[in-house]
């Protein structure tokens, strides 16, 4: 089962075919992942917070 790089949380092989770059297994961010985005090959902080509270 595939988990994110970031935080460990799991997340489906479905999630990994959508947004995964091609030939890896496993995503470098995931929904659960605070305050953090994709952006091309990087992880970046978000500029403002994704979550409040």
């Amino acid at each position: 089962m595939p988990h994110c790089r970031n935080c460990e949380s799991f997340v489906s092989d479905q999630y990994v075919r959508v947004f995964a770059p091609d030939g890896m297994d496993t995503v470098r961010v995931c929904p659960y992942c605070e305050d953090k985005l994709r952006e091309g090959a990087e992880v970046r902080e978000a500029r403002s917070p994704r979550h409040s509270g």
